[in-house]
């Protein structure tokens, strides 16, 4: 999730949602045609202004799940935070593509209601698609549920703090809102327990490219590599568990 000013903002559609006394999520439109959400408590949008899909797609699949060694199968992913179900739609895809099993886990303590996930415009041109964003969307919490033969969906509310893991995880997406608006989920400690979760050779992607979160990366015992940036960021991360 990338943040920017208010100021560029376009405004899809005049579907406001209600979850208190004021309105606080709203839809956007980004930079390549897909929604992001604008979160009016936080001031902060779920995804880059210059294109969610296109964010997405850079930091998560081309420089995440498309790096994994091919001998990796099944894949066991973690997400920190499912939010719209973007990267979970995208992966569920390209599972189909890379022809490997992946296994896929996602933390989400606030999830959307369903106007809001109903009303995304991720798969605007194919009804195949659509269905699949609307199973992911409308599976069960807390329990595995197969998405088609390649994908297995585990969604759960617990908050990474509380999060615990019998099994590794060979990828994780660390989309957290950014460390103005979530300090807490971008310390040292937080850090150093996602790397615990992870496989040996196991990857870490973000698109958070801020000094700190690249030195305490590299401090949890991760080999850290400053890649370009989707549209309009100069920078993001990745970082590779290396064996001991």
């Amino acid at each position: 999730m990338v943040f920017t000013s208010i100021a560029t903002y376009h405004i899809s559609h005049q579907l406001i949602v209600n979850t208190g006394e004021k309105p606080q999520i709203r839809f956007i439109t980004t930079g390549d045609g897909s929604h992001s959400l604008y979160h009016e408590t936080l001031h902060e949008t779920y995804h880059s202004t210059h294109g969610a899909m296109k964010e997405s797609m850079h930091v998560f699949i081309e420089a995440g799940l498309r790096h994994l060694p091919e001998n990796t199968n099944p894949i066991h992913v973690l997400e920190i935070g499912f939010g719209t179900g973007l990267n979970a739609w995208l992966t569920a895809q390209d599972a189909l593509t890379i022809s490997r099993h992946v296994n896929f886990t996602t933390l989400e303590p606030f999830p959307l209601s369903d106007e809001i996930s109903a009303n995304l415009n991720y798969a605007e041109n194919s009804l195949e698609l659509q269905n699949l964003l609307r199973k992911i969307h409308a599976t069960t919490w807390e329990n595995d549920q197969v998405i088609h033969d390649h994908f297995v969906l585990h969604k759960s509310t617990a908050k990474l703090q509380e999060f615990s893991s019998d099994k590794k995880f060979d990828l994780i997406y660390y989309d957290a809102f950014g460390p103005p608006a979530q300090p807490e989920m971008w310390t040292a400690p937080i850090l150093q327990k996602v790397a615990d979760l992870m496989n040996d050779e196991g990857i870490l992607v973000t698109y958070c490219a801020k000094g700190q979160v690249r030195r305490d990366l590299a401090s949890a015992g991760l080999f850290v590599e400053r890649l370009p940036g989707p549209p309009g960021k100069r920078e993001m991360l990745r970082a590779t568990k290396t064996r001991h």
